[in-house]
């Protein structure tokens, strides 16, 4: 049984830990609310650049790129798994990891499996499943906040294996954020690009317009396309560095409340031992003060 000075030991021992995930959760708080201008910003500008990708192409049907080519004989992938390179974030590597084996699983189940290869952004989900995949290299950034002429680099070179040929598809599977304490994992597919017959016929009744282009529509798309693939592989790091601030944050808020919890029960408990003794030295003395009068 821990006698008073091994509760006091551990008491102040929680409190330096307490202090310590406070200000964790403080520091974290304070990245989220950068990292979530930056994706709450990005997201409107993704979604209509690739929309209007999408419409111009559809609307234009003479129009031909490398980023639309499926090659379906072509088994050889290439995912962008984006984790993070700190821990204490909660469940935030450990979703990426099972979404990995998940994806794999998968495509292995299919009749004519694709040949994966793995790039890492982050260290901590490459770590749990290189061993087990086929894989390539991590990329890194000067700061924890990469630049969009970082993420560029990346982009180019995912997306030149594609275009030469090299491989079929390009994925990403990151941690989509949702709010300060919930995201999504997802594995999206970034390239080919894909507009199916269904959806252009809905664009061409949406908008049964004859448009006026300058410069040409495949000019533009040649141009706008290769910049949507660049920005989705931005914004799907945007996401992942978003909900693992949120991820931490939350962590270590729960971290403060286990601390707290234990501190009160550690005191309690340190308090009643305390009052123990008092009442036992108490009685010594009372009957040691009757027998003195007996």
């Amino acid at each position: 049984m821990a006698n008073i000075k091994d509760l006091k030991k551990r008491i102040k021992s929680t409190k330096g830990t307490f202090k310590i995930t406070k200000a964790m959760k403080l520091v974290s708080a304070a990245k989220l609310n950068k990292a979530q201008i930056r994706i709450l910003g990005m997201r409107p500008y993704a979604t209509e650049l690739e929309s209007t990708v999408r419409t111009v192409s559809a609307l234009n049907k003479d129009y031909t790129s490398i980023y639309f080519n499926e090659n379906k004989a072509n088994r050889q992938s290439v995912v962008l798994v984006v984790s993070s390179d700190k821990g204490l974030c909660g469940g935030y590597n450990s979703s990426v990891t099972k979404a990995v084996r998940r994806f794999v699983k998968e495509k292995a189940s299919e009749e004519n499996p694709e040949k994966l290869k793995f790039y890492y952004v982050g260290k901590k989900a490459r770590d749990l499943v290189q061993k087990e995949l086929n894989s390539a290299k991590t990329f890194t950034f000067a700061k924890q906040d990469p630049t969009f002429e970082e993420v560029r680099k990346i982009a180019d070179e995912l997306g030149s294996l594609f275009t030469s040929g090299e491989v079929g598809k390009v994925y990403v599977i990151y941690n989509s954020f949702i709010s300060a304490i919930a995201f999504e994992t997802k594995a999206r597919q970034l390239l080919p690009l894909s507009v199916s017959e269904e959806e252009k016929e809905e664009l061409r009744a949406k908008y049964p317009y004859d448009y006026q282009y300058e410069p040409s529509p495949g000019s533009i798309l040649d141009t706008l396309v290769p910049e949507v693939f660049v920005t989705s592989v931005y914004a799907a790091i945007l996401d992942a560095i978003a909900s693992e601030h949120g991820a931490r944050m939350s962590a270590m808020e729960n971290a403060t409340k286990n601390c707290k919890e234990m501190i009160r029960k550690l005191s309690l408990k340190m308090n009643k031992l305390r009052q123990a003794k008092i009442t036992t030295e108490l009685a010594e003395v009372v009957s040691g003060a009757e027998s003195l009068n007996g």
